[in-house]
């Protein structure tokens, strides 16, 4: 089981371990020594979003990169799916992200993608942080988080790398080129960059997309303002934007851009699962849709696969995590996949969830279609849903806790064939997520309640 990577890399309080100085050295100097191994004189793309603690993070990775025989080359701050695209196409060994994406921006993390453009897999992901491990404790110690006499103190005297500024432009050229031709037809468009990594590319991208009027918001990082109280954690906030401007459609995105929401003409926002419906039918009307399915999450609604199915396209659920969404698009072949929160994977297209490329194309559908966005979701009847989240302490297995084991089979009992019970741990931060879908809405809140509260009497901080 791995201790370090959850389901989107590496990512804690930034300054604490795993992201000290001594740690954040070694994971550069363990993941060049893998790299060293398959390939000579390897290369490393590195990117960040907007949060203060990016820089020092950068330095010691590259110190520690360097140390184990890499070269690394700084695209700045810029967005995650950035890095995948520029890491494949301009032959890198890798790329790494430093962001921790809608987390607040006391945390950061380090994402790391292959050669390929694709995130590591486990079994590579397990193998460097045995070495990261040994590096830290000395070799003979059992894997797990360094002890208070930790051996390797190590920290790097390397400056982050300088910039290259053409990093930014060549993916700007890869998101224009996926819609030639892509026009506003006359309307107001709201985008909101979260203070992230989107505000160092989203202003000069749809600076050259014509015929209509596009407003930037939130794109003003200070280091601390990533993800406050705007973009993809807070889409009421360009949905009121909408309103406020009479704008045809909203687009906000989170720290890193690897996902994006939206708002329709009425200051409606429409999520991931609507832009999976959207997608899909559009795909499959040009023959796109391979085997008619798309892969979406356990949190996706109810209502999603009963919209597919009517247009005789399949849903697959996949664990939550784009990668997790990925790893079944790859296995199935399909052509499309995502996830309520806003990843949108578009296979032959991109590696990972890319919120600027979700919006372009998005839009260039809503330009196709001659329709608003809220007339292509309309028949889009979603099931009431609640997600309560619950701090804690620690991540023990849920079904050896009794309380919390009977909250859960008598919801699932009361909701067989009307509802949905998903309770499941963060990959990135220490909570438990309390998912319950239902047709009944006072059922369902008093489900969601009633397993949240079991949890929090027994693991809650």
């Amino acid at each position: 089981m791995k201790k370090l990577f959850g389901t989107d890399g590496i990512r804690s309080v930034a300054g604490k371990y795993p992201l000290d100085p001594p740690t954040v050295y070694t994971i550069g100097l363990a993941l060049a020594h893998s790299l060293v191994a398959n390939t000579p004189s390897p290369r490393v793309l590195l990117g960040m979003d907007t949060r203060e603690s990016g820089l020092s993070i950068a330095a010691q990775l590259t110190s520690g990169l360097i140390a184990g025989g890499a070269s690394v080359e700084s695209a700045g701050v810029i967005t995650t799916p950035a890095i995948a695209h520029l890491t494949h196409t301009h032959g890198f060994a890798a790329g790494i992200v430093i962001s921790a994406s809608h987390n607040p921006w006391q945390d950061n993390g380090i994402k790391v993608f292959g050669p390929d453009g694709y995130k590591l897999p486990d079994a590579t992901e397990l193998a460097i942080e045995a070495e990261i491990f040994k590096q830290l404790n000395g070799p003979g110690t059992e894997v797990g988080a360094p002890s208070s006499s930790q051996k390797a103190t190590k920290v790097g005297s390397q400056d982050a790398p300088p910039v290259n500024e053409s990093d930014r432009a060549d993916y700007i050229r890869f998101l224009l080129a996926a819609v030639p031709n892509l026009s506003l037809d006359n309307r107001r468009i709201i985008i909101d960059c979260a203070n992230g990594a989107a505000s160092a590319v989203a202003p000069e991208l749809f600076a050259q997309i014509g015929g209509g009027e596009v407003i930037i918001t939130h794109a003003s990082p200070d280091g601390r303002n990533i993800n406050e109280h705007c973009g993809a954690l807070h889409p009421e906030i360009v949905a009121a934007a909408v309103r406020h401007h009479n704008a045809a459609m909203g687009i906000t995105f989170d720290g890193d851009a690897d996902r994006a929401l939206f708002a329709d003409e009425n200051g409606c926002v429409v999520n991931g699962d609507a832009v999976l419906l959207l997608a899909a039918r559009d795909l499959q009307s040009r023959n796109l849709l391979t085997n008619s399915t798309v892969v979406a999450t356990t949190m996706s609604n109810m209502g999603l696969e009963a919209a597919l199915k009517r247009s005789g396209i399949q849903m697959l659920r996949a664990a939550v995590g784009d990668k997790y969404v990925l790893e079944q698009m790859l296995a199935t072949n399909a052509a499309l996949g995502g996830e309520q929160s806003g990843h949108i994977i578009f296979s032959g297209r991109s590696t990972t969830g890319d919120g600027l490329l979700t919006a372009l194309l998005l839009l260039d559908i809503v330009h196709r279609s001659g329709k608003s966005l809220s007339e292509l979701v309309a028949d889009l009847k979603v099931f009431p849903q609640v997600i309560v989240n619950v701090k804690v302490r620690e991540k023990k297995p849920l079904d050896t806790i009794a309380a919390v084991a009977a909250a859960i089979a008598a919801a699932e009992k009361d909701l067989d064939g009307s509802g949905r019970v998903v309770i499941r741990y963060s990959g990135t931060e220490a909570l438990a997520r309390v998912m319950i879908e239902a047709e009944s809405e006072p059922l369902m809140r008093h489900h969601a309640d009633t397993i949240a509260n079991a949890i929090r009497a027994e693991l809650g901080v």
